[in-house]
């Protein structure tokens, strides 16, 4: 039985198949070929991040780092986070210097495995610089090397397009005495379109009326350009936004194309700020209280905490986060306390102070401002009376409490007394949240407040 087997054996070690059995052997060899030199990319530090600014660099150009090493500081458009590196190497060249920025994805410093590539290294730097570099970008798996890329599709060529026109095209052609084969189009797939047999006979265009303005809205008096740009203001001096406050801007405009609508509330709050006497020397401010109170309600109110992302389903969450609206020097940030519903008020007010410690030195973590699900923000501590919030992107409701005044109140047996009370402004997404919903939420907002007993439970 043995002799019978050795044939099968030796199968394998005939000249072609051999060539091929070791042909995958080979392919592996070279996807496992490690680059000599390295980029360091501009990493997404959030969801919303576009781009990032350099604070600092941790580590100079020679510095040899280990994988996992801090390199650089990043400003994203929520805080400064500390970039590690994924490699060991030497810091070759750095290729955006503190101060500057960078998109998200874009290299901004190389990376030498060894003394010997440092020159290498420098010299791509120096190319990449000036726009010269024609390295290809980096594959997301080494296999990827070994696998050629698809060639693109070969360009179609203008003279096979031409001829091919619209058939007011060919009208205005033929009344025109235009030769339509002679008539570069710019239509799809390079139709000839008429407005390229009216520019080929030079006949001007006049420009289209826009549709009229919907009633009760003027019409301006004079024509304005979409995309103009004011002439500065004598005196004036002109400051770039910040990484921050160029994200709220972003947000905001996306925020504006909800439809939303407003709910506005009346409580009385003499017993909660009694309660907010008894417990702020524990160091439970105003803002924690009703950050408990919204998150109590919210849970009997499971609309509210919900979200409309793609303009056709709700998302329910479980879990009840809070963000705070805080206003910091050159941006606005919503730290959330996450879980609200579950921790009483003594552990929410020590977390907060984590928060609003970390949010004022920038160093928050992601999921420590953008896992909110329904924010709150109090002017009322900066003695405003009532006011509007714009909707955060992303989420179905947002609450704009005021502060606390002395009332003339009409009491039900008709004597009028006075008592501290509050408005409150919910802006929501009608998309998922009713007037309904929203009135239902408020009331049971407006009883935790007035009898805020079970606050402190």
């Amino acid at each position: 039985m043995a002799s019978m087997a050795s044939p099968y054996l030796t199968l394998p070690t005939a000249p072609g198949r051999a060539h091929l059995a070791a042909a995958p052997r080979r392919r592996r060899r070279m996807a496992v070929v490690r680059a000599k030199v390295r980029k360091i990319f501009m990493p997404a530090l959030s969801s919303t991040m576009t781009e990032g600014k350099i604070v600092s660099w941790t580590a100079s150009e020679g510095d040899r780092v280990a994988k996992g090493d801090p390199v650089v500081v990043v400003e994203s458009d929520k805080a400064d986070m500390d970039v590690e590196t994924f490699h060991d190497g030497i810091v070759a060249a750095v290729l955006v210097p503190a101060g500057g920025t960078a998109p998200v994805g874009a290299p901004i410093a190389l990376l030498a495995e060894s003394e010997e590539e440092v020159a290498l290294a420098r010299s791509r730097a120096q190319a990449l610089s000036q726009g010269q570099s024609q390295e290809p970008p980096p594959a997301p798996q080494a296999a990827a090397d070994t696998v050629p890329a698809p060639l693109p599709p070969p360009p179609v060529a203008a003279a096979e397009t031409r001829g091919i026109a619209t058939p007011y095209a060919k009208k205005l052609a033929k009344q025109h005495g235009v030769n339509i084969a002679g008539v570069v189009g710019t239509g799809p797939h390079g139709r000839v379109t008429a407005a390229d047999v009216e520019a080929a006979a030079g006949i001007k265009t006049k420009p289209k009326a826009g549709p009229p303005p919907p009633p009760g809205v003027v019409a301006p008096a004079f024509p304005v350009a979409a995309a103009a740009v004011l002439p500065p203001v004598p005196g004036g001096t002109m400051v770039p936004f910040t990484t921050m406050q160029a994200a709220v801007s972003r947000n905001m405009v996306e925020s504006l194309s909800v439809p939303t609508f407003r709910v506005q509330y009346s409580m009385i709050t003499d017993k909660l700020d009694a309660l907010y006497e008894k417990v702020k020397s524990k160091g439970v401010t105003k803002t924690v209280l009703l950050v408990k109170a919204a998150a109590m309600a919210l849970t009997q109110h499971p609309v509210v905490n919900a979200t409309c992302r793609d303009g056709k389903s709700f998302s329910y969450y479980s879990n009840v986060n809070i963000g705070v609206a805080v206003a910091l020097e050159g941006g606005l940030l919503t730290p959330v306390l996450e879980d609200a519903d579950k921790l009483d008020i003594y552990l929410l007010a020590q977390k907060w102070r984590v928060l609003l410690k970390k949010a004022r030195t920038k160093q928050l973590q992601p999921n420590e401002y953008n896992s909110g699900t329904f924010t709150l923000s109090n002017l009322g501590m900066f003695g405003v009376d009532k006011f509007d919030a714009i909707l955060p992107a992303g989420q179905g409701a947002i609450m704009a409490v005021g502060a606390s005044r002395p009332t003339v109140v009409a009491g039900k047996d008709g004597f009028f007394s006075i008592k501290s009370e509050m408005q409150v402004n919910v802006t929501a997404d009608h998309r998922i949240i009713y007037g309904a919903d929203l009135a239902a939420f408020l009331q049971t907002f407006a009883k935790i407040v007035e009898d805020p007993e079970n606050l402190t439970l």
